[in-house]
């Protein structure tokens, strides 16, 4: 029979056991390379969860490390804490979810990461073209104003209203 996860594991002094199933939100931040309080942050955030010992100590389940991993990844990939958060709603919330899992994530991030580098791509492309012509005619910019969009709001500085 397994152990429930979210027993306090405690010797006869009232300490942790040293290499119990949990970790301290110090060794996971260092294991993870995360800050604590980024670590206290992803928690508020509801990205990662921990128990409280009778002490009031948080303990996390080893399988947060990988949650971290991929909070980190997603981050360093442009991807925002929102949308990791509402990824992880439909992963198992306690325990190490499956391949399947990470695999049906990652799949929806990168449509979204091809959207966003598609994007990129053609602002870089516009972006050249301005300052190679050195028009500086509002009018005429391929970057600030496509196709003349601006005459159809009237005169003025439309691209600079609020």
């Amino acid at each position: 029979m397994t152990k429930d996860r979210t027993v306090d594991r405690a010797d006869s002094t009232g300490g942790d056991v040293p290499g119990g199933p949990e970790l301290t939100v110090g060794q996971v931040a260092e294991r993870s390379g995360v800050s604590v309080s980024a670590l206290h942050f992803y928690e508020r955030q509801g990205l990662i969860s921990s128990r409280r010992t009778a002490g009031n100590q948080r303990r996390f389940d080893r399988s947060v490390l990988r949650r971290v991993a991929v909070i980190r990844a997603a981050q360093h990939a442009g991807i925002p804490l929102a949308t990791i958060a509402q990824a992880f709603e439909e992963l198992p919330r306690d325990g190490v979810p499956d391949q399947a899992d990470w695999q049906r994530l990652s799949g929806a991030w990168r449509q979204d990461l091809d959207r966003r580098i598609h994007q990129l791509t053609a602002l870089r492309d516009r972006l050249g073209g301005c300052i190679g012509c050195g028009c500086l005619s509002l009018a005429d910019c391929r970057f600030v104003n496509p196709d003349d969009a601006s005459a159809a709001g009237g005169t003025g500085a439309k691209v600079l209203e609020p």
